[in-house]
């Protein structure tokens, strides 16, 4: 056991020096959680070998986590400074949401799919993380938030940004969300300026795959 644990951690210590750190991704705090939350517990068992390699791993119902440079981009993006309420759409495996839980303050994360759901809530409550909720719900059908928040995390790309997630923002508050067609997408943060002003600004260059319900519409001529 002392091998596999011993194993696991220089290959955390690997992904966050070749991997993350190549990416820009310099933010203490970031490289700090990467090092404090166990990627490979929220890996199904099939893919644990690869919790720490450059690849998207698949979660079930065709859900992927995204690739460590994705995440580690996005953290950085939000920088929480440990007192946000944050939602996420999009649970996945949870790990996203374990990070989020220890770089902001209170994390609602709501996911489609109720075993992953379960799945997630179960690893975060044996890792002992307290300032989560988890709900099963769909932010495209029918979910209505308790509140605004300071920060919105989407883990899936979409082809246009929602109107309704800015909706979602409290003043000041800060929205990462990947938009586009395949396989030219943006990483953008739309910030809300003011009651009525969002403001968004493109980061980088990448490939998510897409939210249910947020592909592009099939056109078709003849």
């Amino acid at each position: 056991m002392t091998q596999v644990t011993d194993d696991f951690a220089l290959a955390r210590e690997n992904m966050i020096e070749q991997q993350i750190r190549p990416w820009e991704v310099l933010d203490a705090r970031v490289l700090d959680v990467f090092r404090q939350v166990p990627r490979h517990l929220h890996v199904p068992a099939p893919y644990r070998s690869m919790a720490y390699v450059d690849v998207a791993i698949p979660l079930g119902h065709g859900e992927k986590m995204m690739k460590p440079v994705q995440e580690g981009r996005m953290l950085q993006a939000l920088d929480l400074t440990g007192s946000e309420e944050i939602l996420e759409i999009g649970t996945g495996s949870g790990f996203i949401t374990a990070c989020l839980a220890r770089l902001g303050g209170n994390v609602h994360s709501i996911e489609r799919h109720d075993d992953l759901a379960s799945a997630a809530r179960q690893r975060l409550t044996e890792a002992g993380v307290a300032n989560v909720q988890i709900e099963t719900a769909d932010a495209l059908d029918g979910f209505e938030p308790p509140r605004r928040y300071d920060a919105i995390v989407v883990t899936g790309a979409v082809d246009s940004v929602p109107p309704r997630f800015g909706d979602w923002l409290a003043v000041g508050g800060r929205l990462f969300i990947v938009h586009g067609r395949a396989p030219l997408m943006t990483a953008a943060l739309v910030t809300r300026t003011d009651g009525s002003h969002l403001h968004q600004e493109s980061l980088f260059e990448t490939e998510l795959d897409y939210l249910h319900g947020a592909a592009p519409v099939a056109q078709f001529s003849l």
